[in-house]
């Protein structure tokens, strides 16, 4: 597969904003996929290998991370298999500090001569380091763990489904498409597997199976005559689930505004592709919205992406302080704000949760890499800033003692650093459903699935599209919309915040994809929120011309 294929195909639907090169690894054929790894026995002993020789070299700390990344992908297009990958990739990072300043190094020869090369070569590059270092890394302290193991909790591995059903359900989703009036459709499965071994001189042997799985389409539609076309992307989320999340169980379906079918921990591809090529072909004759002020009702499909972006990133600590900028900028939320107690980043229902541990979302671990054992805390309370997204040698600039347990490296040849964890809208805590959110709703737009972004370099200023609109007048829904995104400031938009549903229509939006950092690393993290009403927003005509 050409690496151009590769990017076409991953970046659809996507609120990614990197292509895994680094992580594809060697080509292997299917079967070797299910070949067991390295023993944990023997990974003990080899990372031991690397502790000990950091530490005779007079590393004060070392932590060593052995990791096996397989990855499968299968493209299709319309009645076609584009390609079906599958990759491996194997070896160990050593991380140490010595004279007080962090050094790296990474090899894939596994062995007690490989292992110790490369420790030695990440003591030097400590030492050497060190002469530049203006003061000395402070790690906050960590118990050792002992010996333990954490497994993303699957039903069905991926590995072990065969790859004709796979291609089977793909060319359904896209038979589906065509026969309900698209005119093109290409379609994707994303399934990874990580297997990490960790071990630091705190004493921790941390043995982890980590599954994620991304199922996405795109269906186009052609009006000829007209010169147009319209596209609807798929309404899946990437999850941190096994293959069950295939299965398309009706217990997991949860009724949308204007018809639609949404997807809480189980897809049905088939009927999203089929509404989809519907939706598609009804966009083509939508009116296309008149700019102004409306009331903002957003799917968690779609308020996701926003979350990501105007919560998520702001709120990492390095990017808080300038230490990092790439990507995405550093952030409004200074630590001024923070210090005060009363900065209002939201309204007063604005609840917003940092979560290592929520089942079935992407970024769902039992322990970090640094071998901090993962949690749950608050980073907005009642509106009010009230934390950010810290690791171990960050945690004491904000005179915390603890690491929030968000280190994360995208495989075992790259140092792990600060990656924003699971970022999430807690859900209303009265009962209230969508139809009744509509309902109450006079004048605005339901805003279904994710779309265009563009923030600015502090995450402030912002404007982001969607998959589908809906108009609303006095209550209903009143037919589509097209040509729309809608304008803001972070801290506008979040206190115009004025209701959500309750916990019944909760859901996860993920990126699979998430770039941070030189050289750039991606990361796989979940938002989760119920559907909610901005009350207010600027809404402009993205199909007007001057």
């Amino acid at each position: 597969m050409k690496r151009r294929n590769f990017v076409q195909l991953s970046s659809m639907g996507a609120g990614a904003l990197l292509v895994p090169g680094a992580l594809m690894g060697k080509q292997i054929p299917t079967e070797a996929l299910l070949a067991p790894g390295m023993d944990k026995i023997v990974k003990k002993r080899m990372a031991d290998v690397a502790l000990n020789t950091a530490k005779s070299m007079g590393a004060s700390y070392a932590d060593a991370r052995i990791g096996r990344y397989l990855n499968q992908y299968v493209f299709t297009r319309e009645d076609k298999v584009q390609n079906v990958v599958n990759t491996e990739s194997f070896g160990i990072g050593i991380r140490v500090i010595a004279n007080g300043t962090w050094g790296f190094a990474s090899t894939n020869s596994v062995t007690e001569d490989g292992i110790k090369k490369a420790t030695e070569q990440a003591v030097a590059i400590a030492k050497a380091n060190s002469k530049f270092q203006t003061e000395p890394v402070q790690l906050a302290p960590v118990a050792g763990k002992g010996e333990v193991s954490w497994k993303t909790p699957i039903e069905k591995d991926f590995k072990e489904v065969p790859i004709s059903e796979k291609v089977d359900l793909l060319l359904n989703a896209n038979a589906a498409a065509l026969d309900n009036g698209a005119n093109f459709v290409n379609s994707a499965l994303f399934m990874v597997n990580e297997q990490k071994y960790f071990a630091s001189t705190d004493g921790s042997y941390i043995d982890q199976d980590v599954h994620r799985i991304w199922p996405t389409f795109g269906v186009t539609a052609v009006d000829q005559a007209a010169g147009q076309f319209k596209t609807r992307d798929a309404m899946s989320a990437p999850m941190g689930m096994g293959y069950e999340y295939m299965d398309g169980l009706n217990s997991e379906k949860l009724k949308g505004a204007a018809g639609l079918t949404l997807y809480r921990k189980s897809y049905d591809m088939v009927e999203d592709a089929t509404m989809a090529a519907k939706q598609a072909k009804e966009m083509l004759t939508a009116k296309s919205v008149e700019p102004g002020k409306y009331d903002l009702v957003l799917e968690p499909n779609h308020l996701g992406l926003t979350i990501h972006e105007s919560v998520g990133h702001p709120t990492e600590l390095d990017r808080v302080l300038g230490y990092e900028a790439n990507y995405a900028g550093t952030s409004f939320a200074t630590l001024d704000k923070w210090k005060s107690g009363d900065f209002k980043y939201g309204s007063d229902i604005v609840n917003i949760v940092a979560d290592k541990t929520q089942t079935g979302s992407l970024g769902a671990v039992g322990y970090d890499d640094e071998g901090v054992e993962c949690k749950k805390w608050d980073i907005i309370r009642d509106g009010i800033l009230v934390n950010y997204q810290a690791i171990r040698d960050q945690v004491h600039i904000i005179d915390q003692n603890k690491s929030h347990g968000c280190c994360y490296a995208q495989s075992w040849n790259d140092v792990q650093f600060q990656r924003m964890p699971n970022i999430s809208l807690e859900p209303g805590k009265e009962p209230y459903t969508v139809d009744e959110m509509i309902k109450n709703t006079e004048k605005g737009i339901y805003i279904a699935g994710r779309g265009s972004y563009s923030i600015d370099q502090q995450r402030y200023n912002f404007q982001f599209g969607g998959t589908v609109f809906y108009e609303i007048k006095d209550g209903e829904i009143v037919g589509m919309l097209n040509d729309l995104a809608y304008q803001s400031n972070t801290q506008e938009f979040w206190n115009s915040c004025a209701k959500i549903c309750d916990e019944n229509d909760y859901r996860l939006f993920g990126s699979f994809f998430d770039g941070k950092g030189q050289p750039p690393q991606v990361s796989a993290v979940s938002h989760g929120s119920s559907t909610t009403r901005f009350n207010g927003i600027n809404v402009i005509n993205t199909g007007r011309t001057v």
